[in-house]
């Protein structure tokens, strides 16, 4: 059996961005409209100064409007409110963004809960949430939404397929599952209690893993054939003593048993910032009354 084919994230996501940057252009030649990001980021972590940075990279290189809000790690939860209550009440921002963690004091889902349901561009407001569960308009989370677009650009129509989602996040796991639905895949969720989890892999043609744990699925616990999605970024040491970055799929073995596979980077890391754009031009539009393509 040959080795899977390689699910390109990062030409994909290329791909996005370009058309999400000829609407914006379109969007402020004929309505006179520039979509407006908001980024929030508290503390001084700097894996989430690296990928605040490259969001805000990216919004400018579309054509969006980027604001940049830098606090402290030791601001109180109601001054983090106040300056999301100011974003809520500016029409040039039309999505906002508070970069996950926070620090220990500050209760993240009071946070979520806060910003207004047209502007959570990450999708984790209760309001957007049930929204898709529901099958109703609402803002998609970023990953699960980019994970839906690399499947069916892989796999075409889904119906009918056995999907396994190893994972229950409220961020990843969750929110794929209820898209799968949506596209009339029979659906398994699966994690850390459930019994016989190799077993229950073996039955998906498609696989999403998001667990977070390195290289925790085996190649013998795919199905020969199947379409991998690995959403885990994990930094490992290898046996050289060098770091990299490794999925929650055993990529090797993986690579000799699946159809297709995403890499780890390259495969789903860059479809999350590029959704991220696409939500907030989806935000733009609707915020304004006006047609989304």
């Amino acid at each position: 059996m040959t080795d899977a084919r390689l699910i390109d994230g990062k030409t994909f996501a290329e791909k996005l961005r370009e058309k999400i940057k000829r609407r914006t252009a379109d969007l402020k030649a004929t309505d006179g409209l520039v979509p407006g990001l908001a980024a929030v980021l508290v503390g001084e972590d700097p894996a989430s100064q690296i990928y605040v940075r490259n969001k805000e990279i990216q919004c400018v290189e579309a054509g969006m409007s980027s604001v940049g809000r830098r606090l402290p790690a030791n601001i109180s939860e109601s001054e983090l409110l106040a300056t999301i209550m100011e974003f809520n009440a500016e029409p040039a921002v039309n999505g906002i963004l508070v970069q996950l963690p926070l620090p220990d004091h500050i209760i993240a889902k009071n946070v979520i809960e806060a910003i207004d349901v047209t502007k959570d561009v990450d999708g984790f407001n209760h309001l957007n949430v049930g929204a898709l569960s529901s099958g109703e308009e609402g803002l998609i989370p970023c990953t699960p939404r980019g994970c839906m677009l690399l499947l069916e650009d892989t796999l075409g129509d889904l119906t009918g397929m056995n999907a396994v989602v190893v994972g229950r996040s409220n961020i990843v796991g969750k929110p794929i599952a209820q898209l799968l639905l949506a596209a009339n895949c029979t659906v398994t969720i699966a994690h850390s209690q459930t019994q016989n989890l190799p077993d229950v892999c073996r039955k998906a043609d498609i696989i999403i893993a998001a667990v977070g744990r390195p290289r925790m699925i085996r190649g013998n616990w795919i199905k020969p054939g199947a379409t991998i999605i690995d959403v885990g970024i994990n930094r490992i040491t290898d046996e050289k003593g060098k770091t990299r970055l490794v999925g929650d799929i055993h990529f090797d073995e993986a690579i000799k048993v699946a159809g297709a596979i995403t890499p780890v980077p390259g495969g789903v890391g860059p479809m999350t910032i590029a959704c991220l754009l696409e939500n907030t031009l989806i935000a733009c539009c609707r915020q304004n009354d006006v047609e989304e393509e």
